[in-house]
C-alpha cells in the first residue's frame, strides 16, 4: 500500500503544476462548457486512472531504470524514437507556458509588465540549472500540500458566497474561450499533453516496484485523485465565474477576493510551483538532447530557455488555449501507443498462464 501511494503522489505532483493550480488550464478545457463540465471531469478522471494504471503497470513489467526502456517498449523500435521527440516537444511548449505564467502572475498581483515578469523567471530557471541548485527544487515541491490546502479554502469560499444563479453562471461560463469545440474532446485533450509530460516519470515509478498490483493500484488511485481536484476547481470556479471571467490567473483572482494576504501568499505558491515546473521540464530536455552535464549542456539551457522566453512574450492565456492544445493532439498518439502497449502486456500474461 505504501508503494501504491507513494506512486499516486508522484502521478498528482506531474500534473498540478503551475497552469493546473492558476485555473487557466481548469478553465479552457472544463468550466468554459458550463454545468456540462461535471462530465468533463469525470471522464478526465477515468482516462487518467487507466493510463497512469497503465503506465505503472509496464514500468514494473519491464522493471526499468531509464525512460527510455518504457518509451521505446511503447512504440517499439520503430516509433519509440518518434514518441521520445514527442514528448520532447511536450516538456518544451509546457516550459514556454510556465514562463508566460510567471509573467501573467506578475501582471495580475504586482501590476508588472507581463514581459518583465517572464524575464525574471527565466533568469532565475537558468541560474538553477546553471548552478544545479537542487536543495532550492526539493524546498519548492514541498509547497505542494499547501497549494492543496489553499484550493480548498478556495472552494469552500466559493461555494458560501455565491451571488448570481446557476443558470447565470452557466451563460457567464459558456462566453469564456475554450480550448476545443466540445467538452468530451476538451477533457480528452487535457488528459493527453499531461499524460504525454509525465509518462516518463510514471513508468520509473513503476519500475521501482516488482509488485504488479501496487503498481497498478498506485497509477489508479493518481488518476482518481486528479479527477477530483479537477472537478473541485472546476466547480470553485463555475461558482465564482463573475469574478474570474477574463483573467491570465482565476484561482489568484479568488484567493484576493478572500483578503489580499490571501492572495499574496497564492501569487508566491504559484510562482514557486512555476519555477519548480519550468526547472524539471527543461533540466529532462537538456538531458534528452545532450545526455551529460557538461558545458554544452548548459548552452543548451540557455538556448532554450531564451527562445522559450520569446515565446511566452504570445501570452499566457492564449498558449494554454492554442499550445496545450497543439500538444494535446500530439499526446493523443502517445495514448493510443499505450493502449496496444497494454493489449501487448496481456496477451503475454495470457500465453504465460
Amino acid at each position: 500500500m505504501k508503494k501504491s501511494i507513494q506512486i499516486a503522489g508522484t502521478f498528482v505532483s506531474l500534473v498540478v503544476g503551475a497552469g493546473f493550480a492558476s485555473g487557466q488550464e481548469i478553465m479552457q478545457y472544463f468550466t468554459s462548457f458550463g454545468l456540462v463540465s461535471v462530465f468533463g471531469c469525470i471522464v478526465a478522471a477515468a482516462i487518467f486512472a487507466f493510463l497512469g494504471m497503465t503506465l505503472a503497470q509496464i514500468g514494473s513489467e519491464l522493471q526499468t531504470t531509464s525512460h527510455k526502456e518504457g518509451i521505446h517498449y511503447i512504440g517499439g523500435r520503430a516509433f519509440g524514437p518518434v514518441l521520445d521527440v514527442l514528448i520532447s516537444i511536450v516538456l518544451f511548449g509546457i516550459a514556454i507556458v510556465m514562463f508566460a505564467g510567471a509573467g501573467a502572475t506578475f501582471n495580475q498581483m504586482y501590476n508588472m509588465e507581463p514581459s518583465f515578469g517572464s524575464m525574471l523567471m527565466t533568469l532565475a530557471v537558468v541560474f538553477t540549472l546553471l548552478l544545479n541548485a537542487n536543495s532550492i527544487i526539493n524546498m519548492i515541491a514541498a509547497l505542494m500540500p499547501y497549494l492543496l490546502g489553499i484550493i480548498f479554502i478556495l472552494l469552500i469560499y466559493s461555494l458560501f458566497t455565491v451571488d448570481y444563479s446557476i443558470s447565470e453562471l452557466n451563460i457567464i461560463a459558456k462566453k469564456q474561450p475554450s480550448a476545443s469545440s466540445h467538452w468530451l474532446t476538451s477533457a480528452v485533450l487535457y488528459v493527453s499533453y499531461n499524460i504525454a509530460a509525465g509518462a516518463a516519470m510514471l513508468i520509473l515509478m513503476g519500475g521501482t516496484t516488482k509488485d504488479r498490483k501496487a503498481a497498478r493500484m498506485g497509477g489508479a488511485l493518481g488518476g482518481g485523485v486528479l479527477g477530483l481536484l479537477i472537478l473541485l476547481i472546476n466547480l470553485a470556479l463555475f461558482a465564482k465565474m463573475d469574478i474570474v471571467a477574463g483573467v491570465d490567473m482565476p484561482t489568484l483572482e479568488l484567493a484576493k477576493q478572500i483578503h489580499p494576504t490571501v492572495g499574496n501568499i497564492m501569487s508566491i505558491v504559484l510562482l514557486a510551483m512555476i519555477y519548480s515546473t519550468a526547472v524539471g521540464t527543461l533540466y529532462i530536455l537538456a538531458v534528452r538532447i545532450v545526455k551529460k552535464e557538461n558545458l554544452m549542456m548548459k548552452i543548451i539551457v540557455i538556448l532554450l530557455s531564451l527562445v522559450g522566453f520569446a515565446a511566452s512574450l504570445i501570452g499566457f492565456t492564449t498558449l494554454v488555449g492554442k499550445l496545450y492544445t497543439i500538444m494535446g493532439y500530439l499526446g493523443m498518439v502517445l495514448i493510443v501507443a499505450i493502449v496496444l502497449a497494454q493489449i501487448r502486456i496481456l496477451r503475454t500474461n495470457k500465453r504465460k498462464i
